[in-house]
């Protein structure tokens, strides 16, 4: 059964606006209204429901981490010992270089995305999650696919 399209979706319009802004989340409203072919205020007010309606969640700033210092990534699973999962959620929080952490189905009970400034980090991380659990360490060597979002109405998906 296919999930239904939120009613704001299925304005082509909305589509439009949604493609515009996804490849260029700093273009103005002006250029919006333009490339669309309405007013100005009637794009901020789409933009505006699109938010309202949990469509539009932020925008952001995509930051390089190895421009950061932060060249090695990784991912950890995390096994918790009995009664410390809500201690690895905690401690993964505090964790500046833990960019993502997921609750996740099967053995492990976290997948983490955390990214280091060497190798050498990588045991001074792991030790403070080991004192709840066991971990599994993935190194990531290359990323084919970068991320990116997630077709909208109407485009290919695949």
């Amino acid at each position: 059964m296919k999930p239904s399209i939120p009613q704001a979706l299925r304005d082509a319009r909305n589509g439009k606006l949604l493609k515009l802004l996804r490849a260029n989340p700093r273009i103005g409203i002006s250029e919006l209204a333009r490339r669309i072919g309405m007013s100005a205020p009637a794009v901020r007010e789409r933009v505006q429901r699109l938010e309202e309606a949990g469509v539009i969640t932020g925008y952001r700033v995509e930051l390089d981490p190895k421009a950061l210092g932060y060249p090695v990534c990784t991912y950890v699973r995390v096994r918790p010992m009995p009664g410390k999962l809500p201690k690895i959620a905690e401690l993964a929080r505090r964790m500046p270089q833990v960019v993502e952490c997921h609750r996740i189905t099967g053995e492990d009970c976290f997948i983490m995305k955390i990214f280091l400034e060497d190798l050498d980090g990588l045991d001074r991380i792991l030790d403070r999650f080991l004192a709840h659990g066991q971990t599994t360490t993935a190194l990531v060597q290359s990323t084919p696919v970068p991320p990116r979002g997630l077709p909208l109405p109407g485009e290919d998906r695949g």
